[in-house]
């Protein structure tokens, strides 16, 4: 009797130990994986580890408690095994949307090269969402999307379902800058502006992408109406041609158009390293800012308002 219950205490330290060191060891391995690595190892890192390094704490957890139920003397083991699974809890916040921080893939100076492209819209644009803050730029927090904008006109934000109200539907959307068409890609249907409905096989629904002729990375244009993709595949287009015309196609909520630029070619949408691209030409900062506030069900476009000047 007095063995087995030795053996009963060993068993419980040790699950309390294999909860530690399993979530101690997923943070560490981690953080050494984000910080050694870059592009889109950074990047697989930064998504794997939202989902490894819960799960391991989710595990520290469980015995956690398990150990203190079943052996009281090892309730300090079994304290420091639950905070470090608490802890380890943190990125499926993250991963659930709970908390939202930026992408820590390096400051803005450092993240090479800058692409530096004109407006893919002519006329007076509102910049729904655009910077290198997660409150000025949701799009910050995902890493291919780092420093991609959304551009609306004006009417906008009125939550309408017909899309001639908005002022960006229809309006031709030019090239940023001269390179060669990697990807056309056509057919998909506009979306209800009133009703979001995620388009998971084509998040950025009618979309072309461009390899720069100054850098070779990627410039994606989305959310273009259907059957108004006027390039192809390989095709070089210059600054100011004719992409297509902007509409409401993929995951979008209303008209506009996204842009973002980023390393290699987009393929996976959601998937890449995201580079900074900045602005000229329209008499405004090169990095233009965005902001929306909700009051209720009323919206309110507080970003910085651009136009192109020729």
């Amino acid at each position: 009797m007095f063995f087995a219950e030795v053996g009963l205490q060993r068993a419980w330290a040790v699950f309390a130990w294999t909860g530690l060191v399993a979530s101690l060891g997923t943070w560490g391995l981690f953080v050494a994986g984000f910080l050694v690595s870059g592009g889109l190892k950074r990047v697989a890192v930064w998504y794997l580890g939202q989902m490894l390094v819960p799960a391991a704490g989710l595990l520290a957890l469980v015995l956690a408690v398990f150990v203190a139920w079943r052996d009281p003397e090892r309730r300090f083991l079994a304290a420091a095994t639950a905070l470090v699974g608490g802890s380890a809890l943190l990125p499926l916040v993250m991963l659930l949307g709970l908390w939202t921080p930026r992408f820590p893939g390096g400051a803005i100076d450092d993240v090479h090269p800058h692409a530096t492209v004109r407006l893919p819209l002519d006329g007076p644009v509102v910049v729904g969402w655009g910077g290198d803050t997660v409150a000025a730029n949701y799009h910050a927090a995902h890493p291919d999307q780092r420093w991609a904008y959304d551009l609306l006109v004006e009417p906008a934000a009125h939550g309408s379902a017909d899309l001639e109200s908005y002022g960006c539907y229809g309006l031709p959307v030019l090239a940023p800058a001269a390179g060669t068409v990697a990807i056309a890609h056509d057919g998909e249907p506009d979306q209800d502006p009133s009703t979001f409905v995620p388009n998971p096989t084509a998040p950025a629904g009618n979309h072309v992408a461009i390899e720069l002729d100054d850098t070779g990375t990627f410039l994606l244009i989305a959310h273009l109406a259907p059957e108004s993709v006027a390039v192809e595949v390989g095709e070089h287009v210059d600054e100011g041609q004719l992409l297509g015309r902007c509409g409401n196609t993929g995951n979008t909520s209303e008209p506009h158009v996204h842009l973002h630029h980023q390393r290699r070619i987009p393929e996976v949408v959601g998937f890449g390293e995201g580079l900074p691209l900045f602005f000229r030409g329209h008499g405004g900062k090169p990095m233009p800012e965005g902001g929306i506030t909700v009051d209720g069900e009323s919206i309110t476009l507080t970003g910085d308002r651009v136009q192109h000047q020729p």
